[in-house]
């Protein structure tokens, strides 16, 4: 009787503990009904690698039974609601939750080309050229010398001529609207190089002053100090080496104060634009060129401005090799009585041949650089014998070989009620009786009646032998 009842009641609690199973495995899962499931191949195979925690739950059940049947059938549908294992979507997730960060991945490279060709396309449309320009006017002074140069906009004015040129330079600037300055140089504090400044600057400002010296006994050396105070600027003595810039073209000092001597104290000025470049050499001797060269400077030059009008004291051999000038320019006044250029110094340049210009024969004279070459214009006589000497081309007086000038008579014949004895080349002025005057050759001698004072106004230099 006991065995009956048993039966029943063993087969009812397997099928409670069953659905009870199927509900419990169905709620952790979360997917729809495991019979609709089941009969799907693909699933079965996939869900047996996954545990369930649910079938631990039925191994107690079997434990306490008797029989084997009960147990495998639970056993094997118990299995089957674990087909759909969680698992399976968590693998999924993460390759979901990856496939959104390659787009933007790939997106930049797609976007990034843009905004890098265009930008190009923007900064690299032909601009218009910035115009550069470079100029220098050698002008007509005379018996003196006076350049104006001009780079993209700016200026400087180097030497300018006699005290008497002053009403040329203030008209010569006026005329081609000139009227400030960045810089000016006097090379040397001789009148012939400074006396004519005073009157540019009454018509044009100036920024920066430079000179050898900042003060010179002569009044055409103050009225230039002067002329410069007036405009707010003062004289700089600059060094070897000083460097400035003019628009895009360098310039550089290479000689001052090279010696004691006035002339040689000159401001040599080397001035480099693009492939041109540009010698100014004041009065500087062939003491002052001897010191340059050994101070290794670049000197050399497409242009030339010729030292001291063309004296034989400057411009030698040595200088003129380093230099390798293809173009060079004298200024220098017509008919003056120094002889200059001199034959020697023309013969140097011819033999170099160098193309050279003469203020004295052909007036202003206008040199233009592209950066690669220069080309010069004249005012006048464009097709003169610049090396012709005394001929039909020339316009000075005869050499003391060829006049009977009173200035070259020999010394036999000068009348001895002198006030001093004057060297014209040197710019000095001596006692007659002095020893250093006895040595001055009859081409640079010339008698002088007048005071001490006028001869230092003059620009001349008193002796240091003798001290008149």
């Amino acid at each position: 009787m006991n065995a009956l009842i048993k039966k029943p009641v063993f087969r009812a609690l397997t099928l409670l503990l069953l659905l009870l199973s199927l509900t419990i495995s169905s709620g952790c899962t979360g997917t729809e009904p495991p019979l609709t499931q089941a009969p799907t191949p693909e699933t079965s195979t996939t869900a047996a690698p996954a545990p369930s925690t649910a079938p631990t739950t039925s191994v107690p059940v079997t434990e306490d039974t008797e029989s084997a049947e009960p147990s495998t059938q639970p056993s094997t549908e118990i299995s089957a609601p674990t087909e759909p294992v969680a698992t399976e979507e968590t693998t999924e997730a993460p390759t979901e939750t990856q496939a959104p960060t390659q787009p933007p991945e790939t997106l930049p490279p797609e976007t990034q080309p843009q905004p890098s060709t265009t930008p190009p396309e923007e900064t690299q449309p032909p601009q218009p050229e910035v115009q550069s320009s470079f100029r220098i006017h050698f002008i007509d002074v005379g018996q003196a010398d006076a350049a104006l140069v001009e780079c993209d906009g700016e200026t400087m004015l180097i030497d300018g001529g006699n005290a008497e040129d002053s009403n040329l330079m203030y008209t010569y600037l006026k005329k081609h609207g000139i009227d400030h300055l960045d810089y000016v140089i006097g090379t040397h504090a001789h009148e012939d190089h400074i006396g004519g400044i005073a009157g540019a600057l009454q018509y044009a400002s100036v920024d920066r002053t430079y000179c050898p010296v900042t003060s010179y006994t002569t009044k055409a050396f103050r009225n230039f100090v002067s002329a410069v105070e007036r405009r707010g600027s003062s004289i700089t003595v600059p060094s070897v080496g000083d460097r400035f810039s003019l628009g895009s073209a360098s310039c550089q000092i290479v000689g001052v104060n090279s010696t004691d001597e006035t002339n040689s104290t000159s401001i040599v000025l080397r001035i480099v634009y693009s492939d041109t470049s540009f010698l100014f050499t004041g009065d500087a001797e062939t003491d002052a060129e001897a010191v340059i060269l050994d101070s290794n400077y670049p000197l050399r030059s497409t242009v030339l401005k010729v030292g001291h009008h063309g004296s034989n004291s400057s411009t030698g051999y040595r200088w003129l090799r380093e230099v390798a000038p293809e173009y060079a320019v004298i200024s220098v006044g017509t008919g003056n009585t120094y002889g200059h250029p001199t034959e020697e110094v023309l013969s140097r340049l011819r033999d170099a041949d160098v193309t050279t210009f003469r203020t004295d024969l052909q007036g202003d004279i206008i040199c233009t650089s592209d950066g690669k070459t220069v080309s010069f214009q004249v005012s006048r006589n464009k097709d003169a014998d610049v090396f012709g000497g005394i001929g039909a081309n020339s316009t000075q007086k005869p050499s003391h070989n060829s006049g009977s000038s009173s200035e070259t008579q020999p010394d036999s014949d000068r009348s001895p009620a002198c006030d001093y004895v004057l060297n014209t080349n040197s710019k000095k002025f001596h006692e007659p009786d002095c020893g250093s005057a006895k040595r001055i050759s009859s081409k640079n001698r010339k008698d002088y009646h007048g005071s001490r004072e006028d001869l230092i106004e003059d620009g001349y230099e008193p002796c240091k032998n003798c001290d008149p």
